[in-house]
């Protein structure tokens, strides 16, 4: 039964009752509708669910049974929770005059998170109440054994007084992680998919409270850390790249840093998060006075190592931005961390992966109700033949963009990111060297972390945060056999400005909002090279260096 309506739309009875009214969204999975249920005489949402490649059913019909019966699987049982910050799931159609499921939900009038994001960032308190909303949501549904995989502002709803809903559910869980190696289906959002999903692996609980802890960066700073110009770069930076430290967060910022490990064995746990957002929530502001971050990692109980609950701060102290409370760290016995080696292998693994998926056509992305996520650039960004010799005498530089002033720093401090300031952080990380050489150390304007080894030939690195003068070494993991040490003292430092000017020039990021340094051996030849990054909120660039500053890869973020 069909109708025009008066807007043009095509106007359907679905199940002899819920009449469409307006399309609210689409993509991947199907589309999204207001309608009106005829029955009841309300509106609600009524979402047709359908596979990621409309092929599918057709050339397989075994795995389209398979994904409707997971479908179905999925919404009874979250039809089930009856929980407030959880959608509410009203009725299911599948009958034979449809070829696949409709799922008839609320209709939640406030609009989305996105859409209040688009107006600019939350503050600390309200982010930390909309945090806690969708948190209760979630441990609802992983105490029913379903886990939500696509946590993103577009999939938080708000009520009429603010309660956040979560959403999606029946589109996110459908469909195992696995599935990206299978048939070139990224299940999630690339921006909020844990590192863990990327590499293919199902994830857990703690893969979504990832999601959530970047959604809460995102609501706080208004810009998102790891967005790059494509997919592929996101998804890179996601697996690879450290996590900028937030500057906006107040008492959020060190929770913030812990829940996006990329380790999942040292996030903390929902019962952990529930109190910190808590705190968060209804702090008063006394507590973002600056005072000495909790640095002592509780010693494990007999027999075993310390559980998460031990290794919170008791009074939640906030450290220096950027610097993780050794709390949250794993203590000794715990699953050591991914080595460099092992995420940029984890990089080159994954960026094969997704690249053949992309070449194949077939990467699908499971879309919320607000439609499809925006894709930044089409292409990877280039990479230079030819090798530049970079001097630090003036006007060697290019003069397409704007010479660049010193990065600044955090107030009252000067910036790292000079000759002087490296220099000043190897003089700080020199008593934690051995043999004065690192694994990896990345320079912010205003911090650095190194890798470092705990021994001659031992097997494992410690981590060394250095900020405001200050050095605190803390647990780091285990290396890989190919793992190389540099030794900094072979670097000319006195390049560093032409070299940040270059990527000024040639990096496609005419006003960056981050500017960072990764000094470590070189992934294909291993040979010591610093890395130039810069970024905004649409994506990032970076150029290689060797020793003497010759610049030997330019990888532009795409125009």
């Amino acid at each position: 039964m069909t109708a025009m309506n008066t807007a043009g739309a095509e106007q359907r009875l679905i199940d002899g009752r819920f009449e469409l009214l307006q399309q609210l969204g689409g993509g991947g999975m199907g589309l999204v509708w207001r309608a009106r249920d005829n029955a009841l005489q309300r509106e609600v949402v009524v979402k047709e669910v359908r596979p990621p490649d409309p092929a599918m059913a057709a050339a397989d019909p075994a795995q389209a049974r398979q994904l409707r019966e997971r479908v179905l699987r999925e919404a009874r049982a979250l039809a089930r929770l009856q929980h407030p910050n959880v959608v509410v799931i009203h009725h299911i159609v599948d009958t034979p005059d449809h070829p696949h499921p409709w799922l008839v939900m609320e209709l939640v009038a406030g609009g989305s998170l996105a859409d209040r994001l688009a107006k600019g960032p939350l503050g600390v308190a309200e982010a930390a109440r909309i945090g806690r909303g969708v948190l209760s949501a979630l441990r609802a549904a992983h105490a029913g054994g379903i886990q939500h995989r696509d946590v993103k502002p577009g999939n938080v709803l708000l009520r009429p007084d603010d309660t956040p809903v979560l959403a999606d559910f029946g589109i996110a869980a459908i469909q195992d992680a696995t599935a990206l190696t299978a048939t070139g289906a990224l299940i999630g959002s690339p921006e909020y998919i844990a590192p863990e999903r990327i590499r293919g692996q199902e994830g857990n609980p703690s893969s979504d409270l990832w999601s959530l802890g970047m959604m809460l960066y995102v609501a706080v700073e208004g810009r998102h850390p790891l967005r790059r110009a494509t997919t592929l770069a996101t998804l890179a930076a996601v697996l690879d790249e450290p996590l900028p430290p937030p500057a906006r967060a107040g008492r959020l910022g060190p929770l913030l840093t812990a829940l996006l490990a990329k380790d999942p064995a040292v996030r903390p746990d929902a019962e952990q998060l529930d109190r910190m957002l808590a705190a968060a929530e209804h702090d008063d502001g006394a507590a973002f006075e600056d005072s000495e971050p909790q640095a002592v990692v509780a010693a494990p109980p007999p027999g075993g190592a310390a559980s998460p609950a031990d290794r919170i701060p008791p009074d939640f102290a906030r450290p220096p931005t950027g610097q993780v409370p050794l709390a949250f760290r794993p203590a000794p016995g715990t699953p050591a961390k991914p080595s460099a080696a092992t995420r940029r292998g984890r990089v080159v693994a994954a960026t094969g992966v997704v690249t053949a998926v992309v070449l194949a056509g077939v990467v699908a992305l499971l879309l919320s109700q607000g439609g499809a996520t925006a894709a930044h650039g089409t292409t990877a960004g280039s990479t230079t033949g030819t090798t530049t010799t970079v001097t630090s005498s003036p006007g060697t530089a290019g003069t397409s963009a704007p010479a660049v002033a010193p990065p600044s720093a955090s107030p009252g401090g000067a910036s790292l990111l000079t000759p002087d300031g490296v220099r000043r952080t190897i003089d700080a990380l020199h008593p934690y060297l051995s043999g004065g050489k690192v694994f990896q150390l990345v320079i912010y304007p205003d911090y650095a972390i190194a890798q470092v080894p705990t021994a001659a030939g031992a097997k494992v690195y410690d981590e060394v945060n250095y900020r405001d003068g200050k050095a605190v070494r803390s647990v780091g993991g285990e290396l890989m056999p190919d793992e190389k040490a540099i030794d900094l003292q072979d670097f000319d430092w006195d390049v560093l400005p032409a070299l940040l000017q270059k990527a000024q020039d040639t990096l496609n990021v005419a006003h960056p909002t981050s500017r960072y340094l990764i000094i470590e051996a070189d992934m294909f030849d291993g040979s010591p090279s610093t890395k130039v990054y810069l970024s905004d909120d649409y994506g990032s660039g970076y150029l290689e260096a060797d020793l003497k500053g010759n610049v030997t890869r330019t990888y532009p973020r795409s125009s």
